[in-house]
């Protein structure tokens, strides 16, 4: 035998016949996984199937869309814009001066109701062109500090309104700082009528993002009077007006709740209504809007569900007829489904 001939044993370890385990190979561990081959629906979609489908839409979006519609018909609304009348006819040049200057801002406005409306009937103020989706604006707060009263320090995120003299600001932040303070009342043939304040609020921010143990402390007490001031006798988690503000809007048109009057107003009644114009949205063209309203099963009016519904239930319809015709009119020839290439084995033949 000769010697040089290579032996079996020294191959190289990447030949075929190396018995060596490939310890440094990257090559996933075979499986169906790794190499597609697992089971997958392979739908062929013919013109019944497409027809058949956007029909099946159409038949139950438009049924949701008309119900949402009338719900949203049902709920009556009060709209009342008072920014600009509330303003006397000569301090009109001037809005601006007139409500930072003017220690008597009491307007009285009439509401006709003009359909009947069953209680509870919601109290809202709606401000136009206010940002509170403002980058600086939202994170001028410390929810550390109004959740307890340890972390009254925590005052770093609240910048410009984070102290006076030294002293930390309680609530902190210019969220806080202003806050909406335009008041109502409200009255009908000289009986008055109670708005209930309590629950307008979330009842998980009441209980865990404000602080039953924390109170108010130098609130609105610096050079510069933000908005509303707070009572420094009653904690945190029971001034709702201040928790329903905290929680900011994403659109810079938005209401708020205000109250809730629990009585049913009827068709043709005149609610006298007696209002405080604090608010200062003149200094950038806002928008100030008193709003009563009931609600339906689907919440506040709002057309824009029952709409989208009924747009997209039209359009799968409007296909669903334009696929018929033309499949109608001119069909076309459909390929026998059994030839396509995950019906044949991999010689070529067809499976049975």
């Amino acid at each position: 035998m000769n010697s040089d001939a290579p032996s079996s044993s020294s191959a190289p370890a990447g030949s075929p016949d190396s018995t060596a385990p490939r310890r440094n190979s990257k090559r996933p561990k075979y499986s169906k996984f790794t190499q597609q081959e697992l089971p997958a629906c392979k739908p062929i979609l013919t013109p019944g199937w497409v027809i058949a489908s956007f029909l099946l839409v159409a038949v139950i979006f438009v049924p949701i869309g008309v119900v949402s519609l009338r719900a949203s018909k049902d709920v009556v609304e009060i709209i009342d814009r008072y920014d600009y009348e509330c303003i006397p006819q000569e301090s009109r040049n001037d809005k601006v001066g007139y409500i930072q200057n003017s220690t008597n801002n009491n307007c009285k406005r009439k509401l006709t109701v003009k359909k009947d409306m069953d209680h509870p009937i919601y109290v809202y103020y709606q401000l136009d062109n206010f940002y509170q989706n403002h980058r600086r604006y939202v994170k001028s707060r410390s929810d550390q500090q109004l959740k307890d009263k340890k972390d009254k320090n925590e005052i770093s995120s609240c910048k410009p309104e984070d102290d006076v003299n030294g002293n930390p600001i309680v609530p902190c932040g210019l969220i806080a700082w202003s806050m909406f303070n335009d008041t109502y009342s409200f009255s009908r043939t000289n009986q008055s009528l109670k708005i209930n304040k309590n629950g307008i609020s979330w009842k998980s921010d009441r209980e865990h993002k404000f602080g039953k143990d924390v109170f108010p402390e130098n609130f609105q007490n610096g050079s510069f009077i933000g908005g509303a001031k707070l009572d420094s006798s009653i904690p945190l988690s029971k001034q709702e007006d201040l928790i329903v503000w905290m929680r900011t809007a994403a659109l810079p048109t938005f209401r708020k709740l205000y109250g809730k009057i629990e009585v049913d107003l009827k068709k043709g009644e005149v609610i006298d209504v007696l209002l405080k114009n604090n608010y200062n949205t003149y200094s950038f063209n806002g928008k100030k809007k008193l709003v009563l309203s009931t609600t339906s099963w689907l919440g506040g009016k709002n057309n824009f569900i029952g709409i989208a519904y009924l747009t997209v239930g039209g359009l799968c319809f409007l296909l669903a007829a334009s696929f018929s015709v033309i499949y109608v009119v001119k069909p076309r020839r459909l390929g026998d489904p059994s030839y396509l290439s995950w019906n044949m084995n991999p010689g070529g033949r067809l499976t049975s």
